[in-house]
């Protein structure tokens, strides 16, 4: 299951993880976040023991969104050693995303 990040625990969870962090900022309201929830659930099966994967609710969490300038949503930021490596925004299909967290891995 992805893992629930917040303003609070994102330094935590994020920045200091050594492995790939997938990032979802996403809001209950939001209709492609919808779609691509189910795609983050499965991604963090698929990835368990690989890389983290979390999703952070942008109403709840404006400190977090604000920092990285997300104004879109669906947004996938991709982190490595606490960087923004790659992003994603809008919905888009699980191999794409995939892709994207695999080239993290080497």
């Amino acid at each position: 299951m992805a893992i629930e990040i917040t303003d609070s625990n994102f330094e935590e969870v994020v920045m200091k993880s050594d492995k790939p962090v997938l990032v979802d900022f996403w809001a209950e309201w939001c209709g492609p976040c919808r779609m691509v929830g189910p795609i983050v659930e499965e991604l963090a099966k698929d990835y368990e023991g690989k890389a983290v994967i979390g999703k952070i609710d942008v109403d709840s969490n404006p400190n977090v969104t604000m920092q990285f300038g997300v104004r879109n949503i669906p947004t996938i930021l991709f982190f490595k050693n606490g960087q923004v490596v790659d992003k994603q925004v809008g919905a888009a299909p699980k191999n794409i995303l995939a892709k994207k967290i695999d080239t993290q891995l080497v």
